[in-house]
């Protein structure tokens, strides 16, 4: 159930990469228990505010608090204690190609926790099942799994650790439609059984509409709105216009309105 208490509040935030800001004094904030969409032409910085969130970049200034803790110029232990209420899904995957499906399930559980080897086999099945899996991929390595097999085998990791918050970068890229269809269905499907808060950043006209409560779309460093897709689309301003009206977006608006 969507809140309008924030799990995410970004404030003012500036990010400068290469000599470039990249994010000039964006604002967001993100609800608890709603899907939120992240769109935006290239080079928009997208992945670059994902990324400041998940302390992987350097800010320059500005806020970022992430269930109710400000993360610039927090301690290792607090930080330590936020990373274990997410999960990421990473665009490529990011699956340890020298494991099996069940190890990979497994590592953030053998990294964090403490429960017996036996139970955290027991859960990483679970978990496994949980994405729609068969039982038999628990033993294949990600080269022999297909490309939607991979994305819901690195699902399977995220929820490990029975995260508050999913973090999901290009969930769909590289799918075909049924199987991006497929895993559309299963981020609902999730949501709706276990209440996680969910950040997507996505091109795929699909899941925005099929799959968001909200989306931020990024232009000139800022977020320049954010609001339903039915509205968004709306928006006269230019950046959005020109990334929703080309004939991809007016299929997609016509068959979702």
């Amino acid at each position: 159930m969507t809140t309008n208490n924030p799990i995410i509040e970004v404030k003012d935030l500036k990010v400068q990469l290469g000599g470039q800001l990249v994010l000039d004094g964006l604002n967001l904030s993100v609800n608890r228990g709603e899907i939120l969409g992240i769109v935006g032409g290239s080079g928009s910085g997208k992945t670059t505010l994902m990324r400041s969130i998940l302390m992987l970049n350097k800010i320059t200034s500005g806020s970022i608090k992430v269930f109710g803790t400000e993360l610039t110029g927090a301690t290792q232990k607090a930080i330590l204690e936020i990373q274990r209420r997410w999960g990421v899904l990473f665009q490529q995957n990011a699956l340890f190609s020298s494991l099996n499906v069940l190890e990979n399930t497994a590592f953030p559980l053998n990294e964090h926790t403490t429960i017996d080897p036996k139970s955290i086999n027991e859960l990483a099945l679970l978990k496994i099942l949980s994405v729609g899996l068969p039982a038999d991929s628990a033993n294949k390595y990600p080269a022999e799994l297909s490309g939607g097999m991979q994305k819901r085998a690195a699902l399977s990791r995220s929820i490990a650790l029975d995260p508050e918050l999913l973090f999901l970068d290009e969930p769909t890229a590289g799918l075909d439609p049924d199987s991006a269809s497929g895993l559309d269905e299963l981020i609902l499907n999730l949501q709706a059984a276990m209440g996680f808060t969910i950040v997507i950043i996505t091109h795929d006209l699909d899941t925005l509409w099929r799959v968001t409560n909200r989306v931020a779309f990024l232009g000139e460093g800022k977020v320049l709105c954010i609001d339903t897709m039915s509205n968004l689309v709306k928006n006269p301003n230019k950046l959005i216009q020109e990334f929703f009206n080309g004939p991809r977006g007016r299929t997609a608006t016509g068959i979702y309105e």
